[in-house]
């Protein structure tokens, strides 16, 4: 397999990182509340689960999975060539939800047909591989977003320098599938992988892939949600939960349900704080670029210190840095960029704790039988928590950004209490024990 098709994935990957922030920022120009920006978060984390699955599913029926990969890239082109003729919020509400089942459903279909056609034992370095260009190309979308307003804002009308962003945007996705279908893999049919091994192993790579800037503020995976549920038995799993995973899984909905909460709003809130539409993007990619720069770093601690205070203190730390950020609204634009950006990075790091040890923990505490159906369900519980967090930050920035921010600052403190709870983590002997990369073994 040539590498030329990864650079038509990352062009891809451009639309989508743009995307991320781009249509939240368009509805607030058409005078979103924010129940309804809450609602648009929610709907594409709650849209992302059956999509990738529908699509993992329907992928394992047909001799030629190139066509899904294109027809999805298809999609999100269209998806966001049409949103800026768009002027009623639900409407761009609906569109989004579409754009993000397109996104949500290519994934698991892509890396079908890089498995497919890469031999066992490269496809640790190929899945690698791929999601370093989804980084670059995630990155570069919200890059392309800080300074569009600059280029656009120089050639165009005000107005319209938002809406060519879309199709700006659109162009990366449509060139991306015109390319992707001169260069995508083409594994003949007998050459799918199907077998249920192979297909655990595939999970476990993913569960342990590097993750790039887009972990930090759009953190469900679907592709990781199929792979790692694919064969789960939920009457089986619900034997598998001791006390102490319990606790673990609680925890993990209280700061998956408040680390969405705090993002639903977030746009609203920084353009009412003065901020154009080129700063947010900027703060978002300081928040994407902490996360980045430290999951390796937070791997290494893991493997070192006791995981259930790495764990409790990022999410500690997490929890008060949330309602931190309104201390920017009684600064100068100036001043308050600098803060917004410093209090965004930290969060990009905390994230990068919390993600990276967090499959860790699950590891640890699942039965050595079932840690590929636990892992499974943990990711799961991320997008249950995205789509929850998404209505309760809306509704409750509807009340205050005060209330929003504490609501899910204290969400997350709940979840590091329970954390710290846990004796059974507290042995650091346990740590040798079980390591990431036993999971789905």
């Amino acid at each position: 397999m040539t590498d030329r098709w990864l650079a038509a994935w990352g062009l891809g990957s451009i639309a989508f990182g743009g995307a991320s922030l781009l249509v939240p920022l368009y509805i607030v120009s058409l005078g979103a509340a924010p129940v309804e920006l809450g609602i648009l978060a929610a709907t594409a984390a709650v849209v992302g689960a059956p999509g990738a699955i529908a699509f993992g599913r329907v992928a394992n029926r047909v001799d030629s999975r190139r066509p899904l990969v294109l027809g999805t890239l298809i999609g999100v082109a269209g998806s966001l060539a049409a949103i800026p003729f768009l002027t009623s919020i639900t409407a761009v509400i609906v569109a989004n939800a579409v754009l993000w089942l397109f996104v949500s459903s290519v994934g698991p279909v892509l890396t079908m047909l890089v498995v497919d056609d890469t031999p066992e034992s490269a496809w640790s370095e190929r899945i690698g591989l791929v999601n370093k260009y989804q980084g670059y190309g995630w990155a570069g979308g919200l890059v392309l977003g800080t300074v569009w307003p600059f280029v656009g804002g120089r050639l165009l009308a005000p107005g319209a320098v938002t809406r060519t962003l879309f199709w700006v945007l659109a162009a990366c996705a449509g060139v991306s599938a015109v390319l992707a279908a001169r260069t995508l893999p083409r594994p003949a049919p007998s050459a799918h992988v199907t077998d249920e091994r192979a297909v655990r192993r595939v999970g476990r790579l993913l569960a342990n892939s590097g993750r790039g800037v887009k972990g930090a503020t759009f953190v469900f995976s679907p592709n990781r949600l199929y792979w790692t549920t694919r064969g789960i038995d939920p009457r089986r799993l619900a034997d598998r939960f001791d006390p102490a995973l319990t606790t673990y899984f609680v925890a993990g909905l209280f700061f998956f349900t408040g680390s969405a909460a705090f993002w639903a709003p977030l746009p609203l809130f920084l353009t009412d704080a003065g901020f154009d539409s080129s700063q947010v993007f900027a703060l978002y990619l300081a928040s994407s670029l902490g996360s980045a720069a430290c999951y390796e770093a937070a791997g290494r601690l893991s493997a070192r210190y006791d995981v259930r205070r790495l764990q409790s203190g990022a999410l500690a730390a997490r929890g008060v840095l949330f309602p931190s950020i309104l201390v920017i609204s009684g600064l100068g634009v100036s001043v308050a960029f600098g803060v917004a950006g410093l209090v965004l990075a930290l969060l990009g790091v905390t994230w990068a704790g919390i993600a990276v040890i967090g499959t860790a923990i699950v590891t640890r505490l699942a039965p050595a039988n079932a840690r590929g159906e636990i892992l499974g369900a943990y990711v799961a519980l991320g997008a249950i928590g995205g789509g929850l967090g998404g209505i309760l930050g809306g509704w409750a920035a509807s009340v205050g950004y005060l209330v929003a921010f504490a609501v899910s600052g204290g969400l997350v403190l709940v979840g590091a209490g329970l954390v710290v709870s846990l004796e059974a983590l507290a042995d650091p002997r346990e740590e040798s024990r079980v390591s990431p990369s036993d999971v789905l073994d």
